[in-house]
């Protein structure tokens, strides 16, 4: 048996804390995910991981030979890299969930424009708003706003990302605008049920940890679903303001408290681990990196 890839898979286990998990990433059997393991305990003379039908965990021996692994892969993978970026051409499908704001034009320009210099690149794109497990459900990538992550993913930031407030003109002409924060409790509340929005907003220039609430009327995991019923006269909503920028510039929507905006967020790129970045995922996130810091919103 190839001990090199048995350490491999010995770190996928360690890192994705399963079996299962590991035999996914690496594309084998659960079962030969388990001899690989036993052949490096063999090999070593010693059990590596302690084992019950719930739970595995290292031993003294183990964590030993899982941080030497880390590092001699490391080292190995670098230089491999190194020596293939230049010749192996990204290619084949990146699967890639993201956050349903972002199904607009700006995006998929940005998805043609990469496709036109890597045209063997295609996408399978999932935008519906659920939390998906990327490890478990086999996606290469993940777009978030948020960094609250697995221990065993990498989150590399993309682009900064304001939020705003808004409203539609008649909503605003039955209910009045808003003027101080503390106004927004008396209106209606459009609220991302995936982010603790639930919980109230904070808002800029309040003290820190302080949030203003208002009295939800809808909850959705879907952006679009809340821009839409904004839209149509439901109430206030907080978006990224890349995402509602047309209709602030044709008028369909209102920022409001302009002075209070919500705190900004972040856009991550959120894989599993640099050691397996295929061609095609690597080249991805470098370019959505220059892409989208060069387009990065003014605040």
């Amino acid at each position: 048996m190839d001990t090199l890839q048995s350490m491999r898979v010995f770190t996928a286990v360690v890192e994705h804390g399963t079996y299962a998990a590991a035999a996914r990433l690496m594309e084998i059997s659960k079962a030969m995910a388990s001899k690989h393991v036993m052949h490096l305990e063999q090999r070593m003379g010693a059990r590596l991981l302690n084992r019950n039908s719930r739970h595995l965990s290292l031993t003294e021996a183990g964590k030993l030979y899982f941080e030497r692994c880390q590092l001699m892969l490391e080292e190995l993978d670098e230089v491999e890299s190194s020596i293939s970026r230049a010749t192996v051409n990204p290619r084949g499908v990146i699967r890639l969930t993201a956050p349903n704001w972002l199904a607009n034009i700006q995006f998929t320009s940005l998805l043609q424009r990469f496709r036109q210099r890597y045209p063997e690149v295609t996408f399978d794109i999932d935008i519906s708003g659920r939390f998906i497990d990327i490890v478990e459900e086999g996606f290469d990538l993940a777009l978030r706003a948020s960094r609250s992550l697995s221990p065993n993913l990498i989150a590399r930031p993309l682009m900064h990302m304001p939020f705003v407030l808004v409203a539609s003109p008649a909503y605003l002409e039955r209910h009045g605008t808003p003027l101080t924060p503390t106004d927004l409790a008396e209106h209606h509340g459009l609220l991302y049920s995936m982010t603790d929005q639930r919980h109230g907003i904070h808002l800029s220039n309040l003290a820190e940890g302080e949030r203003v609430e208002l009295t939800p009327v809808l909850k959705s995991n879907s952006e679009a679903l809340l821009a839409s019923a904004a839209i149509s006269d439901m109430g206030i909503t907080m978006m990224p303001l890349n995402s509602v920028r047309p209709y602030l510039e044709d008028g369909t929507l209102v920022e409001l408290l302009t002075d209070h905006r919500p705190q900004g967020g972040q856009l991550y790129a959120v894989y599993t681990s640099r050691r397996y970045l295929t061609a095609k995922v690597r080249t991805f996130i470098d370019f959505l990196s220059e892409e989208m810091e060069t387009e990065a919103p003014c605040d």
